[in-house]
C-alpha cells in the first residue's frame, strides 16, 4: 500500500513540488509582512493650540508610535502647540502634561488686543504691561515669559486668551493686574 501511494506521488512530484513551493512562498510572506503598530490619535487636519473637539483626531495605526502617544479620549482637553496633518499626538502637546520650566507655574491671562495674540506662539518670550486707563503710562507687569499656549478664541470673548510660564509672584502680578487693568504685549526678538 506505501509503495502504490509513493509511486502515485512520484508521478505527481511536479504538482506537489508546486504545491510546497507555494505553502513555502505563503509562510515566508506572512513572517515579512510589516507590524500593524499600535493605534495612535492623530491629527486629522492643521490643528492650532487650544481645545480639542471631537473630529479634530483620528485613530491611525502605526508601526512604531512615538513615547507617550496618546490612544484615546483626547476631545475635551488643551492642545498647548500647533499640530500638522498626519501627525501623532504625544502627552507633552496636551496643556495638563506640558513640561514647564523649573520653578515656573501655567498662567492663563487675556490680552486686551486679539489681534495682538496672533502675533506669538508657543516659544514666544514676551512681556506684559498693565495699563489702568487714567493717563498714566503702562507699567510692566512681568517681563521675559515665555507663552506656552495661545488657544483659539470663541467668536464672543473679548481679548485673546494666553498661557504663559510665569514665577508664582509674577502669576500673582498678572492676577491684580487683570482685575482693574487691560493687558498688552511686548514681544521679545528671538537671539540665536
Amino acid at each position: 500500500m506505501i509503495r502504490a501511494w509513493l509511486r502515485r506521488c512520484g508521478r505527481r512530484r511536479r504538482l506537489i513540488a508546486a504545491v510546497l513551493a507555494g505553502f513555502g512562498v505563503l509562510c515566508g510572506f506572512i513572517a515579512m509582512r510589516p507590524d500593524p503598530g499600535s493605534t495612535v490619535l492623530v491629527a486629522a487636519r492643521d490643528l492650532s493650540p487650544g481645545v480639542l473637539r471631537p473630529g479634530d483626531l483620528r485613530p491611525a495605526a502605526l508601526p512604531h508610535p512615538p513615547g507617550g502617544a496618546v490612544r484615546s479620549a483626547a476631545a475635551g482637553q488643551v492642545l498647548a502647540t500647533p499640530m500638522r496633518k498626519g501627525e501623532p499626538l504625544t502627552d507633552v502637546r496636551l496643556l495638563r502634561t506640558f513640561p514647564l520650566p523649573a520653578g515656573t507655574v501655567a498662567t492663563p491671562v487675556r490680552i486686551a488686543d486679539a489681534d495682538a495674540a496672533h502675533l506669538i506662539s508657543a516659544g514666544s518670550t514676551i512681556g506684559v504691561l498693565a495699563s489702568w486707563g487714567d493717563g498714566q503710562p503702562a507699567q510692566l507687569v512681568a517681563d521675559d515669559v515665555t507663552v506656552l499656549s495661545v488657544p483659539t478664541r470663541a467668536k464672543d470673548d473679548h481679548g485673546a486668551l494666553v498661557v504663559l510660564a510665569t514665577t508664582p509672584a509674577q502669576a500673582g502680578h498678572l492676577a491684580a493686574a487683570q482685575t482693574s487693568g487691560r493687558l498688552s504685549i511686548t514681544i521679545k526678538p528671538h537671539l540665536r
